[in-house]
């Protein structure tokens, strides 16, 4: 079990070069991951939320009553600058509907679970973070399909419904029951070993999720070539790199401490990319390639949240220096 739990910290430590890698093995063998498809893809994202709730504690959801200004100005900024945004990418790149519709999900889903985790690395405020991460996704099932429905029901039907009732299965259900388990078995002596599991765990399911991806666009990669992923991606960093600037801004703002800022910053740009890429392929199976920026967003969000807790800390060690 040590060795378990060493090889998960250390797939979390290095979690956007395995899902990197696992794309690209996927891009040229995209048989191996041909597994992944509808209801498999939506059991794996319940495994991720599932492992999130069973490393939440009774406290991280106290943080939502004990400062609720804090988490208010974060789920606003959340739900506000990230799907403006993309709408402001989707039209000013001129994307076809599909991929259009894969940014917009991708700006209309909760914050993602590793930002807790780049929060930490940077000396950001962690309990701010899990109760940002704690109020989106409770606000997720009612906020992604409305937010959908105004910037992109113009491109397609949205089934709203539909789609509140899958969110909610996928993510409230598996959060709740990791939850339920932490607040039981707690005490165990065995539980603490299982949670440490949980972050390698995640990372692995986040991969499959990704290869799945590509191996359902392989086919349209190929045939369209690098222009068409050099394209998305720029979009993708757009998105990403504007929401870790709007996300800080807003914590200047409302006279955040620095550690707050760099949280509210982390917290606005991270998506739960895994969410938008089950989504666009339950929601959006026409539009094959509306899960090609979700899948891109999967490893980019994880890279750049790296990068940035890194300048975070560089700034840090000349401001000391």
């Amino acid at each position: 079990m040590s060795f378990l739990s060493l090889l998960s910290r250390r797939l979390a430590s290095n979690a956007s070069l395995f899902i990197i890698a696992i794309a690209a093995v996927t891009f040229f063998f995209p048989e191996i991951f041909q597994w992944v498809r509808g209801t498999t893809q939506t059991v794996i994202l319940g495994i991720i939320m599932l492992t999130m709730g069973l490393t939440l504690t009774t406290d991280d959801f106290r943080i939502l009553a004990r400062r609720p200004l804090d988490i208010l100005t974060g789920a606003c900024a959340q739900f506000f600058i990230m799907p403006c945004v993309a709408w402001l990418l989707v039209h000013g790149f001129r994307l076809e509907p599909a991929l259009a519709l894969g940014i917009l999900l991708v700006g209309c889903c909760p914050g993602g679970v590793s930002s807790n985790i780049m929060s930490y690395l940077c000396h950001g405020d962690v309990a701010f973070s899990v109760g940002m991460t704690c109020a989106s996704t409770l606000l997720a099932p009612v906020m992604t399909p409305l937010l959908m429905e105004l910037t992109a029901g113009e491109i397609i039907e949205i089934d709203a419904v539909g789609m509140f009732l899958n969110i909610l299965i996928v993510t409230i259900i598996p959060v709740a029951i990791g939850c339920f388990l932490n607040y039981t078995y707690s005490q165990s002596r065995h539980f603490p070993t299982i949670q440490s599991l949980m972050p390698g765990l995640s990372v692995i399911c986040l991969a499959c999720i990704v290869g799945g991806v590509i191996s359902t666009v392989h086919d349209d990669l190929v045939a369209r070539g690098l222009w068409l992923f050099l394209w998305t991606f720029a979009v993708v960093f757009c998105h990403n790199t504007l929401g870790y600037i709007f996300g800080y801004a807003t914590g200047r703002l409302a006279r955040f401490t620095k550690a707050k800022k760099r949280t509210i910053s982390i917290e606005v740009g991270m998506q739960n990319a895994g969410l938008a890429t089950v989504l666009a392929g339950n929601f959006f199976a026409a539009q094959p390639l509306a899960v090609l920026p979700c899948a891109i967003s999967c490893a980019w969000h994880s890279i750049s949240g790296t990068i940035l807790a890194g300048l975070f800390l560089r700034h840090d060690k000349k401001t000391a220096s």
